[in-house]
């Protein structure tokens, strides 16, 4: 799973944690979000988000 970072304040989405408080199940992929998802933080729009890293399920 692939961790997507807001470019406009850092915020960081994480598929393995999802974000519950806004709706989002643990487990759903970035690519599986709506199109308008929002940063949580400042609101950006989803294209505002770029691939920062792949976790590892060997941790």
């Amino acid at each position: 799973m692939a961790i997507y970072v807001c470019e406009l304040c850092g915020y960081e989405y994480d598929p393995k944690n999802g974000d519950p408080e806004n709706g989002i199940a643990e487990g759903t992929e970035f690519e599986d979000l709506p199109d308008d998802f929002e940063c949580p933080l400042c609101g950006a729009a989803k294209e505002d988000f770029e691939k920062e890293r792949e976790e590892s399920d060997e941790e």
